[in-house]
């Protein structure tokens, strides 16, 4: 099995590396890029911008132009949420959390090299997974149901709620937040729309791209908009300043390896898109780490592990959209429609029928994660030189590529006053010492949640113990409940040592 994997890479590489290929997968990577770096701009509007050019093209260059935009993107997202605070992807909302602060330091060369570092570490793993492993994934991706894919999505939730810093009850405030911002909309099951207060626009729901600026853009700008300094103006602008110290590199290697695993698993499961993945990751990581208080202020564990579990799931994510024809997320469907529009059919027989493709593409990613290398290393200054642009030129120019990416996805103004919305609803709550990013998990997985639930207990006939009498179910709702366990023992305990010190303080007349 090992000898034809390796025969089967080999014949890939011999197409990825065929002339035309080769210039489609670098205009892909390149393109894919800069637009991530943009802010506001994603790998969904830029793939929605490009899917008509694929109707010209060949199968083979059309995908794996379409591949190098997605994963060109986690690269370009990661340099526009650690050194501006702007998340042009949702994934990268939780490397802001620790990337941003870490350039307010006069690091972020440093958080973008640990990232370089990890993502493509992770991206090698996470093809290496797609060689060797594809068929025991697609397997094992069989076995997860609505039931399964329900438990996962309530321990990804209640390990996103106590993930915030401060008071944990905030944490689930904003997650329950995030729920009702999520049940907004046209239901699936009845189709009876919720939550619209008669607008129209409301119909279809509550725009991602939109929550996701507005809180996480437009709420810092707000929140900054009378500050004259420039942003990180102490950060170094040398090349060897920017490589990441021994010890830097120590710290970030085992959170690399562990967001890397978890990346690699969400990948395997269909209907899991990546902002859970780094979400889940990043909990993890403050989870076991021995200082969870210092996450937010510039932590490298914070930046590295979340980075490596976007990345080696954007990988393995084509294994259940190439094998199975189910996508993970909004973009991987757009990959999906742009084969089915060639007349490709994905599913068990894509690896034998369309061998080109499974195998070019796969030989792509090495290909594509090389050239971004090799494009980023040199343009890694230039990255860095954006901290030395002033307010007044910044902010113009970031709000404006904000509408414009905004009003790319679905071409409504309304989405712009969403941003907006969000914005000042972002200020506020981070004025009041809120954790904004429980609110984007909270709307990610609140409509996955309530859908998979649903439709288990449709298949089940109303019955609950459907949960816990499945094994993998049962194994994450364990986890869920361990989880809330933890978290009140923690309360607990918080009490009686403030009880303890209580009468150390002294008593006033």
């Amino acid at each position: 099995m090992i000898s034809q994997s390796l025969m089967d890479l080999w014949y890939g590489f011999g197409v990825a590396f065929q002339w035309h290929n080769l210039m489609w997968s670098f205009f892909g990577v390149l393109v894919g890029n800069l637009i991530g770096v943009l802010p506001g701009m994603g790998a969904l509007s830029a793939i929605s911008i490009l899917l008509p050019l694929t109707y010209v093209m060949h199968p083979v260059p059309a995908i794996l132009m379409l591949a190098g935009i997605f994963y060109g993107s986690q690269y370009g997202g990661a340099i526009g949420a650690i050194l501006l605070n702007l998340p042009s992807h949702p994934p990268h909302a939780v490397t802001c959390l620790d990337g941003y602060p870490l350039t307010k330091q006069g690091k972020g060369g440093t958080a973008l090299g640990i990232t370089m570092i990890c993502s493509f570490f992770a991206a090698s793993v996470g093809i290496i997974v797609m060689i060797f492993a594809s068929p025991l994934l697609v397997e094992v991706a069989f076995k997860f149901g609505p039931t399964e894919i329900f438990s996962i999505m309530l321990l990804g939730l209640l390990a996103g709620a106590t993930m915030s810093r401060g008071s944990p009850l905030k944490g689930v405030a904003m997650t329950l937040f995030g729920l009702m911002c999520g049940v907004v909309g046209t239901d699936v099951n009845t189709g009876t729309i919720r939550f619209s207060f008669g607008l129209l626009d409301l119909s279809d729901g509550l725009e991602l791209v939109a929550i996701s600026m507005g809180l996480f853009g437009v709420a810092d700008f707000l929140m900054s908009v009378n500050r004259m300094s420039i942003i990180g103006s102490g950060a170094k602008l040398r090349l060897k300043d920017m490589r990441p110290s021994k010890q830097e590199l120590k710290t970030a290697f085992w959170p690399m390896v562990r967001g890397t695993a978890v990346g690699t698993l969400f990948g395997a499961m269909p209907g899991t898109g990546p902002t859970i993945t780094t979400f889940v990751a990043y909990a993890l990581e403050r989870k076991i780490s021995k200082t969870p208080e210092k996450f937010g202020t510039g932590m490298i564990a914070g930046v590295a592990s979340p980075e490596a579990s976007s990345h080696s799931k954007t990988q393995v994510d084509f294994i259940p959209t190439m094998s199975l024809g189910i996508p993970g997320d909004a973009v991987m469907a757009l990959i999906l429609g742009a084969l089915l529009i060639q007349g490709i059919q994905p599913g068990p027989q894509l690896i034998t029928e369309h061998p080109d493709i499974f195998w070019g593409l796969i030989a792509s990613f090495w290909v594509g994660n090389v050239l971004l290398m090799v494009l980023n290393v040199p343009l890694i200054g230039v990255w860095v030189k954006l901290l030395q642009v002033p307010y007044r030129y910044l902010f113009p120019s970031a709000l404006f590529f904000i509408a414009v990416g905004v009003f790319s996805t679905q071409n409504s103004l309304f989405q712009i006053w969403e941003v907006l919305a969000f914005g000042v609803i972002g200020a506020i709550l981070m004025t009041l010492e809120f954790s904004v990013a429980p609110i984007l998990l909270g709307f990610v997985l609140g409509p996955m949640v309530e859908e998979n639930f649903r439709r288990a207990l449709l298949l089940s006939r109303g019955d609950l113990a459907v949960f816990v009498e499945r094994p993998i179910s049962a194994w994450f709702i364990a986890a869920s409940a361990l989880l809330i366990a933890l978290q009140v023992w923690a309360f607990l305990r918080r009490g009686r040592n403030k009880g303890g010190d209580k009468p150390e303080v002294p008593q006033t007349a």
